[in-house]
């Protein structure tokens, strides 16, 4: 949080001070007056809701605009493992050097090249990641109607960072659309502060179908 407040204009909780006590650790933070947008999305009116999506759209680009660091890897923020529970069997992931060893080590590092004729989803999946660019973003990781602090038609916070990092650019747009089964209705809102990316959506599913949540 405090690397979003430092280069950014982004309204986060202002850390007081964070410590480890019996191997846990503990953040004392600033306490945010609002309500997550959430809380009566779908009764506000479509001006309340463009006002604020407006808002979400420039933090987005704020949060892209970022530099990152020489030698920075796929990493948290601070360039080691990065932590995200959408992606089983294990909580920590990487730093990875490259997005292409993300993309090796989310399929279990088996081989792209191998015969998958029976199977013409998972050579779509191959055929994206060989694809992909090789560049990072500054991410949240949750955008989650959960995660957005609103008062009034103001985006007063933005909460929750622990998924925040270094990843490829597709990487905010997919991860915001896994919703909470309780919030379905934001898989559509993402559309509207996020730029859609309806191909990488289709490869996060696949990959999930064959190695992640999906059953």
């Amino acid at each position: 949080m405090q690397f979003v407040a430092n280069h950014t204009s982004i309204p986060v909780p202002k850390v007081h001070y964070a410590f480890i006590h019996k191997g846990t650790s503990y953040i004392v933070m600033q306490h945010i007056k609002g309500q997550m947008a959430a809380n009566g999305w779908t009764s506000r009116s479509d001006e309340s809701k463009a006002r604020i999506l407006e808002q979400l759209r420039g933090m987005i680009t704020e949060l892209r605009s970022v530099i990152p660091p020489e030698g920075t890897k796929v990493s948290s923020v601070e360039n080691g493992p990065f932590y995200d529970c959408r992606l089983p069997p294990r909580l920590y992931w990487g730093p990875y050097a490259s997005v292409r060893e993300l993309h090796e080590a989310l399929v279990n590092n088996i081989p792209w090249d191998a015969d998958y004729i029976k199977y013409p989803d998972l050579i779509e999946l191959f055929d994206f990641y060989r694809q992909a660019e090789n560049k990072l973003v500054f991410t949240h990781g949750d955008l989650s109607s959960l995660n957005i602090l609103v008062r009034g038609d103001r985006v007063v916070g933005i909460i929750d960072w622990k998924t925040a990092g270094w990843f490829p650019k597709y990487w905010e747009y997919t991860t915001a659309k896994c919703v909470n089964p309780n919030n379905l209705f934001w898989t559509d809102v993402v559309d509207q502060f996020i730029t859609p990316m309806p191909d990488e959506w289709k490869m996060d599913f696949i990959r999930r179908r064959y190695f992640g949540d999906l059953p």
